[in-house]
Parts: structure tokens; C-alpha cells; sequence
């Protein structure tokens, strides 16, 4: 299953620096792209030498829960043969049960080649410290996770949200402890706003700590205010990644609710999602169906593409159900170069949710 070595085109990734705290750092955007057998794109994680596929697999709502282990294996397998090295979780995903089925497929793979995350903050137990962010659920929720996922370290680490019961210090001082300790190699936030962001690095290099390097929010066509207005700000001024999800808007954004909502389907299985369906949307999905028709492209490929038109975004975390839409989602890197100023201009038109536009 290994790929061949990838020989970096090193000229590729000079777009720029910026000075950052007395040093030279890259701005974004910074795409690396890797020689080998597919398209795959790899940008730098903000200023840090980390690099990602700018799609990736997440394993939220679908490892361990709405698939089984094989299918889970086809999936991932699927989406490393063509060169993603980014699969996200989380201890609260399906109660643990989807680090554990990754896990089962990390060890045919060369854990080198992976980029692995988790993420903590929901309650994974009954007891009052089995959640938030407190360095002893810190701590214990990245050592059941290594248990999980059978590797020694996490490339990558979240705070899954911000908790308001723990002072930002204590989360900085446990991270960068776990960062010492090497089980940790990189830490970020998740649906945090800029403003706790800012509070974070700012205690860490005020202690001479490891700040956070990556920010997972979620973002879609219809959710675009705090990214774009607060967090894309924030990954220039601290030289942040970010690695967005639900780019489709749990499957508002592929089109298949247009004509009401199919059996099997998300939010036919996840019935608090249906408030992300309402006659507005689905009459703009309708109107972006004939843009990505145009294209020679599906819905779903367009909404993915468009969301790699910033170059603050490090990765797009994608889910599938299935190998094929993997496939077909990868896809969507190949329609960035169709994206013109003009295609985009007629998306903003259709969309009307410009959050920077003047009013």
C-alpha cells in the first residue's frame, strides 16, 4: 500500500515572508506540491513545517458509528492511495469507537507518511472531569486516544472548543507540556473565536510556550462570518493553519435535498441537523448546481474547490460514507484552476452572504 518517495519541488512553496516574532516566516499561501501518483496538493500548516493534503478524511458521524470497519478501511484506503495524509478525530467521536476502527487502519499504513489528529473538550464519561479543558482531561484524553489510535504520538491536537471554566493559561501550560512530552506535536483550537486565539499566543509567547498552530473551524458556503471576518486575520497575524469542516454543509451543498430529504441519508439519520435545510439554500444550491454543471463538475467538487480559494486554508476535511465519494470528492482539487474571478463572481452573487461585502 506504500506510495513511492515524493520529491518536493521546493521553488513551488517561496510566495512570500513575513516577519513573525523576529523571524522569517512563509505567508500563505504555501502549496507544496508532491510529485507522485496523484494531483494531491500539500500546504504548509501556517508558518510551521508541517505539510497536509489540502483534502483530508475525517472520521465525525461516519468511523464507528454509520460505518462499519471495512467500510471505514475502503474509505481511508482510498483517500491515502491517492494522497491524502490527513485523517482527523476526536475522543468523542462514537463514544471512542472511531479512533479505535482508525487505529486498526493505521497499522497498515507507515505511520510517517500520516498526519493523525485528535481533539478534546466533550464529555467522554460521567464524571465532572471526563470534559472541558482542564490539564487533567488534557492530559488523560490524549494518552486513551494514543491507546486508541495505537500510535505513540498525535501530529496534531485540538482543543475541541473553548472552555470558559479553565483559564486559558492552564490549557497552554498542559499542551505545551504534552509537546515536551512528545506525545503531542502540534496544538490548535476548534471553533474558537479570534479574540481567544489572540489570548492564547499571547500568554504562550509571553511564558515562552508552544502556541497554538492551527485553528479547525467550521466552514461552508453558508457559514463564512467568523472565518473570514475574524480567523483568517488570525492566521496572518500569528501565523496560524486552518483545516475547515463540514464543507458541505452535512450535504446541504451536494444537492441530494433539493427534492426533499432521501432515506438513508444524514440528516435523515441525524434529525438536529435538518435546521441546516430551508427553502433558501436549497433554491441557491439549485442556482450553484448549474455553475458547477458548467464546470463539468458536481455540486459537491464545487463547494470543496471554492473553499480552497484561500490560501489560509491548510486542509479541507472531507467524510465519506463510502470509497466512491472519496473519490469523487478529491475531484475537487482538480477544479481550482477553473475558479476564475468571473466563476467566483457569479458564486458571490448567488450566494449574497459576502460578510466583508459593504452593505
Amino acid at each position: 500500500m506504500r506510495r513511492d518517495l515524493l520529491c518536493i519541488d521546493l521553488d513551488s512553496s517561496i510566495k512570500g515572508v513575513d516577519n513573525i516574532d523576529g523571524f522569517e516566516a512563509l505567508r500563505p499561501p504555501y502549496p507544496v506540491e508532491l510529485k507522485g501518483e496523484g494531483p494531491m496538493e500539500y500546504r504548509r500548516v501556517g508558518k510551521h513545517g508541517l505539510k497536509v493534503s489540502e483534502l483530508s478524511l475525517g472520521a465525525w458521524l461516519t468511523f464507528g458509528a454509520q460505518i462499519d470497519q471495512d467500510t471505514a478501511r475502503e474509505c481511508m484506503l482510498a483517500a491515502y492511495e491517492s494522497g491524502v495524509n490527513f485523517f482527523d478525530n476526536a475522543d468523542a467521536y462514537a463514544s471512542g469507537q472511531a479512533e479505535m476502527v482508525m487505529g486498526n487502519i493505521i497499522q497498515e499504513l507507515s505511520r510517517s507518511e500520516l498526519v493523525i489528529s485528535s481533539k478534546a473538550f466533550w464529555p467522554v464519561g460521567p464524571g465532572p472531569n471526563d470534559r472541558g479543558l482542564s490539564r487533567k482531561h488534557l492530559v488523560e484524553s490524549v494518552n486513551n486516544s494514543l491507546r486508541r489510535l495505537g500510535t505513540d504520538y498525535l501530529d496534531l491536537f485540538f482543543c475541541h472548543r473553548y472552555d470558559p471554566e479553565t483559564p486559558v493559561e492552564e490549557v497552554v501550560r498542559a499542551l505545551d507540556d504534552l509537546v515536551h512530552q512528545g506525545k503531542v506535536l502540534y496544538w490548535g483550537t476548534s471553533q474558537w473565536r479570534g479574540g481567544q486565539i489572540a489570548h492564547a499566543v499571547g500568554l504562550a509567547r509571553q511564558w515562552g510556550l508552544y502556541p497554538p498552530a492551527v485553528e479547525q473551524p467550521q466552514y461552508h458556503m453558508f457559514k463564512r462570518d467568523v472565518v473570514e471576518t475574524e480567523l483568517v486575520e488570525a492566521a496572518h497575524q500569528h501565523g496560524m493553519g486552518m483545516v475547515t469542516w463540514s464543507p458541505l454543509a452535512s450535504g446541504v451543498l451536494t444537492g441530494k435535498y433539493n427534492d426533499g430529504i432521501p432515506d438513508g441519508s444524514r440528516l435523515a439519520q441525524q434529525t438536529w441537523l435538518r435546521e441546516r435545510l430551508t427553502q433558501e439554500r436549497i433554491a441557491k444550491v439549485r442556482q450553484l448546481t448549474e455553475v458547477a454543471n458548467e464546470l463539468g463538475a458536481s455540486m459537491a467538487q464545487l463547494a470543496i474547490a471554492w473553499l480552497l480559494r484561500l490560501p489560509e486554508v491548510s486542509s479541507v476535511i472531507t467524510g465519506a460514507s463510502r470509497a466512491s465519494q472519496v473519490h469523487e470528492n478529491l475531484k475537487a482539487a482538480d477544479l481550482k484552476a477553473k475558479l476564475t474571478p468571473e466563476v467566483l463572481g457569479r458564486i458571490e452573487a448567488i450566494l449574497g452572504n459576502d460578510p466583508n461585502a459593504q452593505s
